[in-house]
């Protein structure tokens, strides 16, 4: 099936393309909630398994490195596969893996099944992409991907509030058991509405790719993982995973340059203006979205004492207009191109953080201005995913799209680990920097300075202790400054997405592509 529509007047959205992206939808949703659900149970795991914070984080770990790990194996076994029948494979990995973790008997085994899970769940990201660019064609996937971006901005607000409340109510087994219903649902639509689609002419098994690939990835992603608990790439247990996993990665590239085609990753992608762009503005805006997404809670937390819950529901306004903003951004997208619409991303989310920056640099911390910078860096955020992702395919053809994605999506994994490792370093730095130590918390700062001023560091007798001279006044001020640097440092760094996007089309693209909905042997 072919588009025969043209950029000026793009073809309907009709019930079946429409299916296909609910069907898709389910995939990225299934794996950001249960990365999200499982943060707020690290407690309970320590409770119920007798076990450690440095074992416990392993059940998040092991799943983060299983999805590094599998991710850049989804073009090539999508190609030769097909897309329909991974999508049902992964599931069924991912939903096994779920069922497993409820079972688990033991820390081992929940961390292996964790495991599991992401080797499950870690091709259902780039297969989305996949699916809606081919099944949608060029001049429909804007409006597709806003659909399917919504629900995905959601989840990790919904996530804590959701695994929260399965803890208290039913047990920490419901957080994985959730699992299975999404699941089923997930099989019926992919089995139901995706297309039957024929593979691709096979292209040969690049065993050297896989070999030095997925497992530099892992090595440099766990290298990153360990940076905000120990604090100094020095530590051999950090440079010496980053180091090596950096050497795969650059044996990789050469060998991808050396071999004319079937590398598992095709890196000559990256000749095309557009992509090369989109690839580096997702890069920037990934260290900048997930740091900053890390960091607004724990500034909830930390300096206006919210619970973990409050602060979810604190972070509604950021979620709430970016998925307002969507249907707008297809709209404008299809109109003005991405240049404009990622400039104006660009710019809002950069003042949004600088709003938010302003509420919390105040003597007394202005609480509505904070939500109004969440929702004008919700807005700007919202202006940018859709255009970016668009730009990442949107010239590539119906055996480039797979690659494409792949690419996309170890460049946004890659990102997304170096963003949150690094703003929590800075974080940590500032306090180091103000001779606090490891600091890092209102309980650990107002116990030193209890110490320093001759008072009993107990935490039970600080709050009645401290009433007296400004302590905690002192002490939320001195936290309050050291995320009003970290957020600075985020939005030089978001700014510079503007740089990457004046390589963008700026007018809208009418070209007419062949794309099929049902990818047919050339």
């Amino acid at each position: 099936m072919k588009s025969a529509q043209t950029g000026d007047q793009p073809g309907p959205l009709d019930s079946r393309l429409l299916m296909i992206t609910v069907a898709c939808t389910l995939l990225p949703v299934m794996v950001t909630l249960d990365a999200t659900v499982v943060n707020v149970a690290q407690r309970t795991f320590i409770v119920e398994f007798s076990s450690t914070q440095a074992v416990v984080a392993w059940t998040m770990t092991a799943y983060t490195l299983a999805l590094a790990a599998v991710i850049p194996l989804t073009g090539c076994v999508a190609n030769r596969m097909g897309t329909k029948r991974l999508v049902l494979g992964s599931v069924l990995l991912f939903s096994l893996g779920s069922l497993l973790c409820a079972l688990a008997p033991n820390i081992t085994l929940l961390v292996a099944f964790r495991a599991l899970q992401g080797l499950g769940g870690g091709m259902l990201m780039p297969l989305q992409l996949i699916i809606l660019a081919r099944a949608a064609g060029p001049d429909r996937l804007s409006r597709v991907l806003t659909i399917s971006i919504v629900p995905v901005l959601l989840a990790p607000i919904c996530g804590p509030i959701l695994g929260g409340w399965l803890i208290d109510s039913f047990g920490w087994q419901w957080i994985f058991l959730i699992n299975l219903p999404i699941g089923l649902l997930a099989l019926v639509l992919a089995g139901s509405v995706l297309p039957r689609d024929v593979p691709l002419p096979a292209e040969p098994i690049d065993v050297i790719g896989m070999l030095v690939l997925s497992p530099g990835l892992v090595l440099f992603l766990y290298g990153v993982s360990l940076l905000p608990q120990r604090g100094k790439i020095t530590d051999p247990h950090i440079w010496l995973p980053v180091a090596g996993g950096l050497t795969l990665v650059v044996a990789f590239v050469v060998h991808s340059r050396r071999r004319a085609d079937g590398a598992l990753i095709d890196l000559r992608l990256l000749k095309h203006q557009q992509v090369a762009a989109a690839n580096a503005i997702r890069f920037l805006f990934a260290i900048t979205f997930f740091g900053s997404c890390l960091l607004f809670p724990a500034y909830f937390q930390e300096v206006l004492s919210k619970t973990p819950s409050q602060s979810a529901l604190l972070l509604l306004p950021q979620t709430l207009a970016a998925a307002a903003v969507m249907p707008t951004v297809g709209r404008l997208l299809e109109k003005h191109g991405p240049y404009g619409v990622v400039l104006m991303g660009t710019t809002l989310a950069v003042l949004g953080l600088g709003v938010f920056v302003y509420g919390m640099s105040r003597d007394q911390v202005n609480l509505p201005v904070l939500l109004a910078g969440l929702a004008l860096f919700g807005v700007g955020s919202g202006c940018m995913i859709t255009p970016v992702s668009w730009a990442a395919v949107h010239t590539l053809d119906s055996s480039e799209i797979a690659h494409g994605s792949t690419l996309f999506n170890v460049n946004h994994n890659i990102a997304a680990s170096i963003g949150t490792a690094l703003m929590s370093v800075i974080l940590t730095s500032r306090f180091d920097g103000k001779g606090r130590g490891a600091a890092v918390g209102p309980a650990d700062s107002l116990a030193e300075d209890a110490v320093g001023q001759g008072l009993s560091p107990d935490p039970v007798t600080l709050s009645s202790q401290v009433q007296a001279p400004d302590l905690l006044a002192h002490v939320g001020n001195e936290t309050s400054h050291a995320y009003t640097g970290v957020f600075v440092i985020a939005m030089i760094v978001l700014a510079a997405t503007a740089i990457p996007a004046s390589f963008l089309p700026k007018r809208p693209a009418t070209r007419v592509d062949a794309t099929p909905i049902e990818p047919s042997v050339a």
